[in-house]
């Protein structure tokens, strides 16, 4: 008899598992896909799109078109909470679904501070779709008056968040300005010659970075640090830590110390081996994981084989996270930084091949 499979979330993990609906049904099972939006949009190239270097549809998938065309059913609905005892998950609009299998992909999300007053013009770096949505108010008020745009975060959402802003605002009618602040020090986790070349690329496109401490609270257009620093800002995008749904901890599931689904090296609940998952949203127990979409894209084939066989009681596959990976940020005005293991490079080649890598990694998965 054909077991009912979940995958809840439609991001980078999931997208074998989602080309291959298809084979999974073939098979007699049926799948179902829950998402928030019809759309995934692609981090890697979110803070592009935010300074108009891509278009929405160059970094999205469809992912409603694609579940159903291959047989699948897509529920446009976010997950709240989940009974792994019984099987279910509650979803926000008050449906329950139940599951034989189910492997979560739900993603992360920004630590908000304390905000009081008005919120219109605060954003996020996630979810994705809104990075477009802030796009467009600063590009209308910037054609009107000259404007200041207050990034928030000292890793690499905020400096490649701060550096497309600079993009967008240099073709804007009046003369505007980035403050970037980078908590108590700029790429604090990374090596220095990159937190030096990143510098250099941030200031040279205008961008005044701040290591003022930590943001403690926003009101109205008013940031407050906890150095004491205050400042008054037209926009304010957070692109501060991020942490998985609080639900897996809810639900007595075990958990990594920043919440995430604890997986075993099958990329399977420990306690629970119907539950899988991947991306930010688990903690990997063999080794902590950064929240990076390489790892992201490394244990796609393997989840897939895993629920698969899974499915057809079949023998699992372990993951191998690999060595050390390929980092690339896009510092806007298609400038980039890019390392290897003990060799980096700055400047034009670096986004080029970002930019390369992602259009290939969008072809591949649009097709």
């Amino acid at each position: 008899m054909g077991k009912h499979l979940v995958l809840a979330g439609g991001g980078h993990a999931h997208m074998v598992t989602m080309a291959n609906i298809d084979k999974i049904c073939d098979l007699g099972h049926s799948v179902t896909v829950i998402g928030p939006s019809d759309y995934h949009y692609y981090s890697g190239m979110g803070p592009g799109m935010l300074g108009s270097g891509y278009e929405p549809d160059d970094i999205r998938f469809a992912i409603k078109k694609n579940v159903e065309n291959q047989g699948g059913t897509f529920i446009r609905d976010s997950i709240v909470k989940v009974d792994p005892v019984s099987r279910e998950l509650h979803l926000k609009s008050g449906k329950t679904v139940n599951y034989d299998v189910v492997s979560f992909n739900t993603g992360s999300h920004v630590d908000i501070p304390v905000i009081e007053g008005s919120r219109e013009r605060i954003y996020a770096v996630k979810p994705i779709e809104r990075l477009y949505e802030a796009r467009s108010e600063i590009e209308q008020l910037a054609g009107k008056q000259a404007v200041t745009v207050a990034v928030i975060g000292g890793g690499p959402a905020g400096a490649e968040t701060a550096g497309n802003v600079a993009q967008l605002l240099s073709k804007a009618a009046f003369s505007s300005r980035v403050v970037l602040f980078a908590g108590r020090k700029l790429l604090s986790k990374f090596p220095c010659g990159m937190q030096k070349k990143s510098r250099k690329i941030l200031e040279n496109s205008g961008v005044s970075i701040q290591e003022a401490g930590h943001l403690t609270a926003i009101r109205d257009n008013h940031l407050s640090f906890d150095s004491g620093h205050e400042e008054d800002a037209d926009f304010m995008i957070l692109a501060t830590g991020v942490h998985p749904s609080s639900f897996f901890r809810e639900a007595g599931l075990q958990t990594g110390p920043d919440g995430g689904l604890l997986v075993n090296r099958f990329l399977q609940c420990p306690d629970y081996p119907d539950i899988f998952g991947g991306g930010d949203c688990i903690y990997y127990k063999e080794q902590p994981l950064d929240k990076v979409g390489v790892y992201a894209v490394r244990e796609n084939p393997v989840l897939f084989h895993n629920i698969k066989a899974f499915l057809q009681n079949e023998a699992l596959q372990p993951f191998d996270p690999g060595g050390d990976y390929l980092l690339i940020f896009n510092l806007g005005n298609e400038k980039g930084v890019l390392r290897k293991n003990w060799f980096q490079i700055s400047g034009g080649l670096a986004f080029r091949i970002k930019d390369w890598i992602d259009r290939k990694f969008m072809e591949k998965f649009h097709n």
